[in-house]
């Protein structure tokens, strides 16, 4: 055998031509015969897998694969004050952060959940920004943000040291609702939660680095006037995704919304609209009454049961039978 220092002189038979004929013969026959052998369940398989990497959220489940994203029946349950809803949460203690990961438990940042065509970072730069300009239909270059957790005005501008100036907060942290029972809901809840549009806000980078993933017992935005809607929205978070609170974090919760009873809760566009309700059967009329007959004469035949007539004296008559006799006469009402 020679080493690899020395050339390796190849027979005439393979020149260049006939060579590639022969490695695209045997790809050719490879693939056929590999084709056949492969089991037909695990071709459609990966058929199925690789159709599902052109979408990543259609693995998490949608309204496509009748999965459902959120752990209420219906937006009903959020239908009502911040303040009610918080009475319906479960209060206990966290659990551990075992098993906690970004981007394996609720994917990566940031998809298009709503498969609106943009990524769930350009909607809510859209939709919390002013004078937005934009590149194509979705990605937002530049615009103004009043941070509703400081109340100070922002100048973004895309770019690599500029973006964090304007970050996405997640109002429930990821880590916070991994320990308060996001661990027990599917792959495609926990995906909607981290991009659920009550669940975010475009808000100053400080602020959001500040709070990491404080709950409301350890951190409020410091513009006390934004603290009702808020913490409305962590509650309603809490809810549409069946987390619990912490003693504590109840406590804080409890403190800021009492000052603000009638602030409302907020619903989930990934939460399905409450059934209509049942449209009662019209009601069945009444069988109208038989028409008065006018002046009739006692005794005499009549054809419709029950109708009323009057005698030429002004007496009261009724189209009846007796049990002695089953024929229809008029007789004394």
């Amino acid at each position: 055998m020679p080493d690899s220092s020395e050339p390796v002189h190849v027979s005439r038979y393979f020149t260049r031509p006939r060579f590639w004929v022969l490695v695209v013969a045997a790809s050719v026959f490879a693939a056929i015969v590999g084709g056949a052998l492969v089991p037909a369940a695990h071709r459609a398989d990966s058929a199925a897998r690789t159709g599902a990497s052109a979408s990543t959220q259609s693995r998490f489940g949608s309204a496509t694969t009748g999965t459902a994203l959120v752990a209420i029946a219906d937006s009903s349950s959020t239908d009502t004050t911040a303040l009610a809803l918080l009475a319906t949460l479960p209060v206990k203690g966290k659990s551990p952060m075992t098993g906690y990961t970004r981007t394996v438990m609720f994917g990566a940042a940031w998809i298009d959940q709503d498969r609106n065509g943009c990524d769930t970072r350009n909607d809510i730069l859209s939709r919390d920004l002013v004078k937005v300009v934009k590149s194509g239909s979705c990605r937002v270059l530049s615009g103004k943000l009043v941070s509703p957790y400081t109340g100070k005005t922002i100048d973004f501008v895309r770019g690599n040291r500029t973006s964090t100036a304007v970050q996405i907060d997640h109002v429930v942290s990821l880590g916070d609702a991994w320990r308060t029972g996001a661990q027990r809901l599917s792959q495609g809840q926990r995906v909607a939660l981290a991009n659920d549009p009550i669940n975010l806000f475009a808000v100053d980078g400080r602020s959001n680095e500040q709070k990491s993933d404080g709950d409301t017992a350890t951190w409020l935005p410091a513009a006390k006037a934004f603290r009702c809607e808020y913490v409305s929205h962590q509650v309603s978070v809490k809810a549409t995704y069946g987390l619990w609170v912490t003693p504590a974090e109840h406590a804080a919760m409890l403190r800021v919304l009492s000052a603000c009873p009638a602030e409302a809760a907020v619903s989930s566009p990934f939460a399905s609209a409450p059934a209509p309700a049942p449209v009662p059967p019209a009601p069945v009329a009444p069988a109208p009454a038989p028409a008065p007959a006018g002046v009739v004469h006692p005794g005499a035949f009549c054809s419709t049961a029950g109708a009323t007539g009057v005698t030429v004296k002004g007496a009261a008559m009724r189209c009846t039978t007796t049990p002695t006799d089953p024929r229809l006469r008029w007789r004394a009402a």
